[in-house]
């Protein structure tokens, strides 16, 4: 298959050799975060050489959990890309989140993917990869993929993307993203749509713990059955915060409580303690926004693992014409057309790593009583549904807190 579309393209076949095989793929990360791609990569074999990230806590993550990598501190100001095997590229999702200011693709922060192609004009990278959030498919009436299919095509680069569920790494996590993938001289098919299956039954799922978003709860909850929610940067109220969890078996007090941030880094597959070198220029809090735009480690090193050893794909897929429409979860295209693919969002169903496993409903910290009371009173206003003894913990939970405030 990747020989036909080697051929169909008049590309050369540019496979490493026995020879070359074994030559670590080499990676320059671009709005780099605190390195949820390159850590990723890195695991899957990759040697990163340029890092460039301008927030300066996301800095102080990356000097310190790769001291030995050139920083480079605004994409604005980087003339040109050393000469890589892959160059990341987890642009700002600030302006394309449903959390964020949805300004679109030209927003001030998501805008700044521009600059990727314009260093891509004078760089010849195997591969390109993205990551962002899934509601670019649909923003602006698909606008954003619009655009970014629109440049790499302009480019010359055949690409293809996937959107994908954190929780296929193993992490109790539901979270998903879009993976984008570029190639001139490769077929990103056979990175992407390579690896395909079933998610999981529900019955995999203990019943032991629920996540859920307490500054929700007039449209939504953010559930989440033995995991946590999206882990995000931002919240509706504009501040970056944990999501909180229903602890059903747990005593009053200790049912409706947040995981503490070190369980956040595990549940995106980082070490604990990873953004620990932040609070040396940040308030704590921060440490949440950096984890929460955080690409979660165990899809960066599946990704790894497919651009070292590309494989077979199904060719099924029907032919698209998306402008002016949300796009679908899988496709691919170049120049030449694009097409949706027919694969679910698990590439692999690696063993599962239940919430209550990860953090420790002991030592997690109790929601406050502002947030517990404030969720509750929007709960019982609107038309979600959901399950009666949670509303009863709630209120239980806000007494108790109460109660705590009446002694102090």
């Amino acid at each position: 298959m990747r020989q036909t579309f080697q051929k169909e393209r008049g590309i050369i076949d540019t496979m490493p050799t026995l020879a070359t095989a074994t030559r670590p793929l080499t990676v320059a990360g671009l709005f780099a975060g605190i390195g949820g791609v390159e850590l990723g990569l890195q695991a899957a074999g990759m040697e990163t050489k340029l890092l460039c990230e301008w927030w300066e806590p996301a800095q102080a993550v990356l000097q310190h959990r790769f001291p030995d990598t050139p920083l480079h501190g605004d994409i604005q100001t980087l003339q040109s890309l050393p000469d890589v095997d892959i160059v990341t590229a987890g642009f700002p999702c600030t302006d394309l989140s449903q959390a964020g200011r949805t300004e679109g693709i030209h927003g001030k922060a998501s805008g700044m993917v521009k600059h990727l192609f314009e260093l891509l004009q004078d760089a010849s990278p195997r591969w390109v990869v993205i990551e962002n959030v899934r509601n670019m498919l649909s923003l602006d009436r698909g606008t954003a993929m619009e655009y970014l299919v629109g440049e790499f095509e302009r480019l010359g680069y055949t690409w293809a993307y996937r959107l994908v569920d954190s929780r296929f790494t193993g992490v109790p996590q539901r979270r998903q993203r879009v993976i984008f993938v570029a190639s001139r001289t490769e077929d990103p098919r056979t990175v992407l749509f390579a690896d395909n299956t079933e998610e999981r039954s529900e019955s995999d799922y203990k019943d032991d713990a629920f996540g859920f978003y307490w500054t929700e709860g007039n449209t939504g909850l953010g559930w989440a059955k033995d995991a946590l929610p999206t882990l995000k940067g931002g919240s509706g109220l504009g501040i970056p915060s944990s999501p909180a969890v229903w602890v059903p078996g747990a005593g009053v007090g200790r049912s409706i409580v947040t995981p503490l941030i070190e369980d956040a880094e595990a549940m995106q597959g980082f070490p604990r303690d990873w953004t620990k070198a932040a609070l040396e220029v940040a308030r704590p809090g921060t440490r949440w926004k950096l984890v929460g735009n955080a690409v979660t480690v165990g899809v960066s090193e599946w990704l790894g693992r497919r651009l070292q050893a590309p494989g077979d794909y199904d060719e099924t897929g029907e032919l698209i014409l998306p402008k002016g429409m949300k796009w679908p979860t899988a496709a691919w295209g170049n120049v030449d057309g694009r097409w949706d693919v027919p694969v679910g969002l698990w590439p692999e169903q690696r063993e599962y790593q239940h919430l209550l496993d990860i953090m420790n409903p002991d030592t997690a910290v109790p929601l406050s009583l502002r947030a517990t009371a404030g969720f509750h009173k929007r709960l019982l206003k609107s038309r979600l549904r959901y399950p009666e003894d949670f509303s009863t913990a709630l209120k239980d939970h806000a007494d108790y807190m109460q109660g705590l405030v009446r002694t102090a």
